[in-house]
This record gives structure tokens, C-alpha cells and sequence, in this order.
């Protein structure tokens, strides 16, 4: 399976629908890391030079939030997390 890599700027990403927003990430987002905190799953993923977070319950297996964001305080979640071998 070859990763298909596209160019798509924050902008034009936040230009789409939301439907059209999930299928880019989950279709061309580079997935980066996963954080557990309580009931919460937090996915990260990247495209281009911009990243994507998924938050699902863990519970109910359901999507409840989304952000994008190109840095910030939301990349202290993966950067701070020890990680388990």
C-alpha cells in the first residue's frame, strides 16, 4: 500500500466540509500518536505542514471532537507523555 502525500495548506483544509474534513484526515493523515487520558482517546495526525487531533470516548467508540492546529500548547499532549516499553 503506497501513502499517497498531498499538498494542502491549513486554509484549504478548514475550507472543506466537515464529512470532506475526516476523509482527508483519515485517508492522507499521517498518523503520529495516540494519548489516553480517562475515557478520552486522543489521535494525532499530520498533513502537510499542519496537524489534525481526533477525540474519541473510548466508551462509546465515537468521535466527539476534532482540532487542527500548526503548533501550540495541543502538541504538549504527545511531546510530555512518557512512553511505556
Amino acid at each position: 500500500m503506497r501513502l499517497i502525500s498531498i499538498k494542502m495548506t491549513l486554509y484549504q483544509y478548514k475550507m472543506l466540509s466537515e464529512d470532506d474534513q475526516y476523509d482527508t484526515v483519515f485517508s492522507n493523515g499521517k498518523f503520529l500518536d495516540m494519548v489516553i487520558e480517562g475515557n478520552s482517546k486522543f489521535v494525532l495526525y499530520a498533513i502537510d505542514k499542519f496537524f489534525v487531533e481526533v477525540v474519541w470516548n473510548i466508551e462509546t467508540d465515537e468521535i466527539v471532537a476534532k482540532g487542527v492546529f500548526k503548533c501550540g500548547h495541543t502538541l504538549d499532549r504527545y511531546s510530555n507523555v512518557p512512553k511505556e516499553i
